[in-house]
Order: structure tokens, then sequence, then C-alpha cells
């Protein structure tokens, strides 16, 4: 299973820069580009401040893509 996210749109959409983000929830910009990218799992604690800045659900945020067992 894999994590993706809306974060690189909704982003787009807030007028944002990675660093803009990074300084809200408190992470590096590095940590966003990695979320970003797949690279990264969030904690949920981040997961959750991620969405509380863009004012979703972590369902409209976060998905979880796979095979389901």
């Amino acid at each position: 299973m894999r994590l993706s996210n809306r974060i690189r749109e909704l982003r787009a959409r807030f007028q944002w820069t990675q660093q803009d983000l990074a300084s809200r929830v408190g992470v590096t910009r590095q940590t966003i580009a990695a979320l970003e990218k797949g690279d990264y799992i969030p904690s949920l604690l981040l997961a959750m401040n991620i969405c509380i800045e863009f004012q979703l659900t972590v369902e409209e945020v976060f998905q979880v893509k796979g095979e389901e067992k």
C-alpha cells in the first residue's frame, strides 16, 4: 500500500510555497517536498496539522492506494 496526497495541488490553490506550509506546520521545506513526492509518510500529528491548515479532512488530503488484503 501507498499513501498519496494532494498537498502540492492544495498549496497551489492557497498560493503557498513549500516553505510557507512548512512554517505553518513546524517542519522543514524538505519534509514538505518529500511528502509531495511520496517519499515520506507523515506522522498522524503532522497529517492532522496539514489538514487543519487547509481546513479539510484527512480523507480529503490523504488517500491510501494499493491492494486491499
